[in-house]
């Protein structure tokens, strides 16, 4: 028998034409309510709508919008037939909903509403990494102690199911590391710099035309969005408490059309990646401008598009690729979240999945370690004055600190010209190091500007 789509408790389609014979054909409901009906909140009740015969059949059971808190209608979407309040503290505790999907943002009402949600019995589903990040312990403890699910798929990389896979499809792997282009925003500007040969400020003005960046795209380009991805990915691959303020965040703003053409000559693309690897006992959690060999599938993810790459000891490397955001993308994910708590509502709390895949009190004490503490290769540009001696100081220095050169350019300038390009890539150091080594280069009196570095990759 196929799933009927109800909306608010009244019956708007009916697959089949076969009456039903008993009340045992008729499939159970759990109803949900939704806070926020903006970019996801639409697209979210318009694939309920859209695909309802397969999301039920799927979930065996029918899915009811119940109810929506949002301040204001959306054109997008048909919720005639669905019960609307403008107070979104109504959703949670009205008693008739079974799970709230928080879809408001931010972390001051947004964390208010789901440990109210919390409070009152409900399962939560949420797209907001921000409350996950910062609050998700406190969030996850409420969680236990009441004996519901909060699920958050929808927080990190659109409708890509990575924490899922993680979590469940990964189970039997000790994760090694984890990188990803895990923000749209930044990689379509690092794609248009890198294709076009434009400026930083240029893109950046047409992301934000195009909607791909806020008004203020700080979160984007500097790399805060990316760093609350990153800690939630790094707690499900580790089974680490989340640890927000130990993620090193360096943003986009500084690499210019120079950086990105040296990177293509010596066969590399810049990628702003979140990177989290396990290092001993400890593990580096860092966002970054990293350069990558362009012949890895990680460096040929371009525009808005977002990819995890997962290293595993048994499975090896796995990728995840598709869209980063945008409404239905990321409606998917919040559905896939809603149909698994749709299955395991009557499932005793401790049989299921562990809000960070591991069991609570079991989590790992991984040291996470400062950047200036963490391993790998450099690029390095700066501006010299073109006259003898001044190079073989250059690398002294960076010899005496203990850093090798792997390559190196001397771009050849007019004749005219007082200062010449030098371009280095440097096998792996550790950070402090090559930081001192990278200080006295900049005293220097024949280098003229600043010393530019980029951290350089394998991703082997």
């Amino acid at each position: 028998m196929l799933p009927t789509l109800l909306k608010g408790g009244q019956l708007l389609f009916n697959w089949g034409d076969s009456p039903r014979n008993s009340e045992e054909e008729i499939l159970k409901s759990v109803k949900i309510g939704i806070c926020g009906l903006g970019t996801v909140g639409s697209g979210t009740v318009n694939v309920l709508s859209r695909n309802a015969s397969e999301i039920n059949s799927r979930a065996g059971c029918n899915i009811i919008i119940e109810q929506i808190g949002a301040r204001r209608d959306n054109p997008n979407c048909d919720t005639s037939q669905i019960s609307i309040t403008r107070d979104i503290f109504d959703v949670v505790v009205n008693p008739d909903i079974d799970i709230v999907v928080e879809l408001i943002g931010g972390t001051t009402v947004a964390k208010e509403l789901v440990l109210k949600a919390i409070a009152n019995g409900k399962h939560v589903v949420t797209a907001n990494k921000a409350l996950i990040a910062e609050h998700g312990n406190e969030i996850f403890k409420a969680a236990k102690e009441k004996g519901v699910t909060v699920a958050f798929e929808a927080g990190i990389a659109g409708g890509i199911p990575i924490i899922k896979s993680i979590k469940e499809g990964l189970a039997a792997n000790k994760i090694e590391w984890l990188a990803g282009i895990i923000n749209g925003t930044g990689n379509f500007i690092l794609t248009e710099m890198r294709d076009k040969g434009r400026a930083f400020e240029d893109v950046l003005k047409e992301a934000q035309e195009l909607g791909y960046a806020e008004a203020d795209p700080t979160f984007d380009v500097e790399g805060i969005d990316a760093a609350h991805k990153l800690v939630i990915l790094a707690s499900i691959a580790f089974g680490i408490p989340l640890q927000f303020d130990k993620v090193f965040t360096e943003g986009i703003t500084k690499i210019t059309e120079e950086d990105v053409a040296y990177a293509q000559e010596l066969g590399y693309r810049i990628k702003h990646l979140g990177i989290a690897r396990r290092v001993g006992n400890s593990a580096e959690l860092r966002v970054h401008p990293t350069m990558i060999p362009k012949e890895r599938l990680l460096a040929n993810v371009d525009g808005v598009m977002n990819a995890v790459l997962v290293q595993g000891d048994a499975v090896g490397p796995t990728l995840y690729y598709g869209a980063g955001a945008g409404d239905e993308p990321t409606a998917s994910a919040v559905i896939a979240d809603v149909v698994d708590l749709a299955r395991t509502l009557t499932a005793d709390p401790e049989h299921r999945v562990p809000h960070l895949g591991f069991q609570p009190d079991l989590l790992n004490d991984l040291e996470i370690l400062p950047i200036t503490e963490t391993e790998t290769s450099y690029y390095i540009r700066l501006s010299a004055v073109d006259k003898p001696g001044v190079l073989s100081t250059i690398t002294q220095i960076l010899s005496d600190a203990g850093v090798s050169i792997e390559a190196l350019i001397q771009k050849e300038q007019p004749e005219s010209a007082e200062t010449a390009p030098v371009i280095l890539l440097t096998n792996r150091t550790i950070e402090k190091d090559l930081m001192k080594a990278v200080e006295k280069i900049q005293s220097l009196p024949s280098v003229v500007g600043d010393v530019r570095h980029i951290r350089v990759e394998s991703l082997k």
